[in-house]
């Protein structure tokens, strides 16, 4: 008990110091005006933080709880998102608009708010799982969820530079994706459900790192 409420107190943190980063004023003392290269590095590393985690929890998942093959030869369960569009490979995610490819990384944050707060809630039930796998859950949902604010924060910036239009508030609420598909992320396996989310989140940060390159292409990236 007193280890989760350090790891709550730790992601509380965490996800302070993510937003106090993005969100800093530039007349703050100690605070500096940040550029929209800044603020994709911020993000950029905490998806990274992000992909680790889920790596290493999908590891511990794995460990004490081998997956076992289907008796009958049926494929196993799609991920969730499976169904959304997304950029097969970095050629593609090149060339589509930017807007697009914003609302991509934000609908897939969206698409796993809820999912995740559901596993972190049923994951702690399981009393064979080591202290700190059950941290990582929780850290990882924390983090989702802040990743998902400061994305927000870099749209609003390139928005108010004039770098992406304002035509991404007229496309579909990412709202809405993530609760239709929520049910059926929840009827995973424990270790399924994190494999999914590792593959997006590994798709979430490729796409932050292909429109950082794309809108400041003197990074010769």
């Amino acid at each position: 008990m007193a280890l989760a409420r350090a790891a709550g107190r730790a992601g509380a943190v965490a996800a302070l110091a993510l937003l106090w980063l993005l969100v800093c004023a530039p007349g703050d003392a100690g605070c500096h005006p940040l550029t929209v290269a800044d603020l994709f590095d911020r993000v950029i590393r905490h998806s990274g933080r992000i992909h680790s985690l889920s790596t290493a929890l999908y590891a511990e998942l794995e460990k004490h709880f081998p997956h076992r093959d289907n008796e009958l030869g049926r494929p196993a369960r799609k991920c969730h998102t499976s169904g959304m569009l997304t950029p097969n490979g970095k050629e593609y995610a090149q060339k589509i608009p930017r807007e697009e490819l914003t609302h991509v990384i934000l609908k897939l944050l969206q698409a796993w708010k809820e999912p995740l707060s559901h596993f972190n809630q049923n994951i702690e039930h399981h009393q064979e799982l080591p202290d700190d796998s059950l941290s990582k859950a929780k850290q990882i949902s924390n983090m989702v969820h802040e990743l998902k604010t400061g994305v927000e924060k870099v749209t609003e910036k390139m928005q108010s530079m004039g770098i992406i239009s304002n035509s991404l508030n007229g496309m579909a609420s990412s709202e809405d994706t993530g609760l239709s598909i929520s049910n059926e992320a929840n009827m995973m396996s424990d270790s399924d459900f994190i494999h999914c989310f590792r593959r997006d989140s590994n798709k979430v940060q490729s796409y932050l790192k292909i429109l950082k390159c794309r809108i400041m292409p003197e990074n010769s990236c």
